[in-house]
């Protein structure tokens, strides 16, 4: 069947416009004039690339100090909701699916919220709790707001996992003895660990690049790294360590998306090979 153009056309569109964006992001990084943000100088010559920006970055140059904090702030902030928001939420999960009855019909409704509610509307009612319980933002704070919006991300992945959960396995871990805890991270936990995995994965992306609800309840001293480059973005010169940190960044989380495919492929076929 041959394909048309204009379909190739779509496509091409399509591809050129999700991702000549990211292309630009990690060209922008070895920008040798990070004023006029500009590879020719004023008489039109081409400059040719630098990697100062990265030694600025590797060599913790001053310069940057403020933006590796708030990176290393941000990375803090998403790894330790990540595995709160795994862990919760999988219990979550286990609970819903497991106990059908009016309380979990409550439960399984409050979900559904953090999911569909605007940015801007759950950074407020959180700024609002934190007040009202006379809380300093800071670093606690944006981390419970991560775990908030985050939770129920892994909540719904590891449901959907559980779709396809035969129940009459963990009866028969039982029937030969296992226990509650040894039939869960024996059976249960390999079966849906590609469903924490990419719950996991999605809170880890929602947190590290989140900034509507941050800039509620940061306080002084914990700007993120999305915060903070929103700040810098209009008016410093030092812009282009921004766009050599996102491309560490993209580095980072392709080898973690790799990383979190192989173990979801070897966990996969650990189950079919049961």
């Amino acid at each position: 069947m041959k394909r048309s153009m204009f379909s190739v056309a779509v496509l091409g569109f399509v591809l050129a416009f999700l991702y000549i964006p990211i292309v630009l992001v990690v060209v922008y990084g070895f920008v040798p004039n990070g004023i006029s943000m500009s590879f020719f100088d004023a008489q039109g010559g081409f400059m040719g690339f630098t990697g100062k920006w990265y030694q600025q970055i590797f060599s913790g140059h001053y310069a940057v100090q403020a933006l590796l904090q708030s990176f290393w702030l941000s990375l803090t902030i998403a790894g330790l909701s990540t595995v709160i928001s795994c862990a919760l939420g999988t219990t979550a999960a286990l609970a819903l699916h497991r106990w059908r009855d009016r309380l979990q019909s409550l439960h399984h409704a409050l979900v559904y919220p953090p999911l569909i509610m605007p940015d801007i509307l759950t950074g407020i009612s959180l700024l609002m709790l934190f007040v009202a319980a006379k809380v300093d933002c800071g670093f606690w704070t944006i981390l419970i707001a991560h775990v908030t919006f985050c939770v129920s991300y892994v909540v719904m992945t590891v449901l959907a996992r559980l779709q396809d959960f035969d129940d009459r396995i963990t009866e028969a871990a039982f029937d030969l003895g296992a226990g509650p805890w040894y039939a869960f991270f024996h059976v249960e936990l390999p079966i849906l660990l590609p469903g924490i995995i990419a719950g996991g994965l999605l809170a880890f992306t929602l947190s590290i690049d989140d900034v509507v609800i941050t800039s509620f309840v940061n306080g002084a001293g914990t700007n993120t790294f999305p915060t903070y480059v929103s700040s810098m973005t209009k008016h410093s010169k030092n812009l282009p360590s921004v766009f050599a940190l996102s491309t560490l960044m993209l580095i980072f989380t392709c080898v973690l998306a790799g990383i979190s495919k192989l173990l979801t492929a070897k966990s996969l076929n650990k189950t079919k090979g049961k």
